[in-house]
């Protein structure tokens, strides 16, 4: 998930995949893409692993190979960033569509990609699996993909554009707890991202299992 406040932006994502009870796996699932002094992108994935990783891999290959095409080097604009994952998204999907489909498998990945290009600010959009975004809004100042029935009404009733960004944090690590509780797919250790518009930099911290902090929420949480 991803939070667009005030203070900044907030990203949250998980470590868990799974392809049944006894293929449980650790994969990180935020990437932070640094090209240039002027841009940063935050990369958040849910769906198959791998159509993810090749798509992971493209980018890396259009930023090292110079030439005439798109890169986020190149793009000016977020958006552009988030059209420019969208078709690589398709393109890694339709090549694999076939085989995939033969064996009852979605190829199909979803994307979350915020950041800043220059002198823009700073923002957080939504990449579907056919290629297109969408912003936050001010009223939901946050987007979430993967499984995001459970932990979703914790957003919807706490978040606000202007709430602090460790308050945030908080909010979200309560929201990914709730949905880890309920389903398999999701779980510790837990990643998150703090950007603060202008710095170009991601603050950077990972959550893991054991950790105080997730037993402290979780008791509160039901205490309250």
């Amino acid at each position: 998930l991803a939070m667009r406040l005030d203070g900044g932006r907030v990203f949250l994502s998980d470590t868990r995949t799974n392809a049944g009870v006894d293929n449980v796996g650790t994969y990180r699932k935020m990437h932070v893409i640094a090209p240039a002094p002027d841009r940063l992108f935050v990369l958040e994935s849910a769906g198959n692993l791998a159509t993810t990783q090749q798509v992971l891999d493209r980018i890396r290959q259009d930023l090292d190979t110079p030439g005439d095409h798109v890169s986020l080097a190149t793009v000016t604009h977020l958006f552009d960033a988030a059209l420019y994952v969208g078709r690589l998204s398709r393109q890694v999907v339709v090549e694999h569509q076939a085989a995939l489909s033969s064996v009852g498998a979605d190829a199909t990945a979803t994307f979350i990609l915020g950041g800043q290009v220059g002198d823009e600010e700073p923002d957080i959009l939504l990449v579907y699996p056919e290629g297109n975004y969408i912003r936050a809004s001010d009223e939901r100042p946050f987007l979430q993909i993967g499984e995001t029935k459970y932990g979703k009404f914790m957003l919807e009733l706490a978040v606000t554009s202007h709430v602090d960004m460790i308050t945030a944090t908080k909010i979200a690590l309560g929201s990914m707890m709730t949905t880890a509780s309920a389903n398999l797919s999701v779980g510790p250790p837990y990643d998150i991202g703090l950007y603060r518009p202008g710095s170009m930099v991601l603050e950077e911290l990972r959550v893991e299992a054991d950790s105080p902090l997730l037993g402290r929420l979780q008791e509160l949480w039901h205490k309250h």
